[in-house]
């Protein structure tokens, strides 16, 4: 899908150097990638302590 987006250039260069991304498009893709990542993972932490979870660690541990 096309979309036209009016991005700092120096800040799509810099993600683009750091992440190693080879195109543009590449390094916003990724981008929008790890920040779902990271929204998921904090709506996972925000649920610790929260579900009641019969599971014996010691057993688990000892696999």
């Amino acid at each position: 899908m096309r979309t036209t987006f009016n991005l700092p250039e120096e800040l799509l260069n810099q993600a683009c150097r750091i992440s190693g991304a080879k195109t543009k498009t590449q390094a916003i893709v990724w981008g929008l990638h790890e920040l779902m990542n990271k929204k998921k993972t904090q709506r996972l932490w925000g649920l610790r302590g929260k579900l009641p979870l019969a599971l014996d660690l010691k057993k688990s541990r000892a696999r």
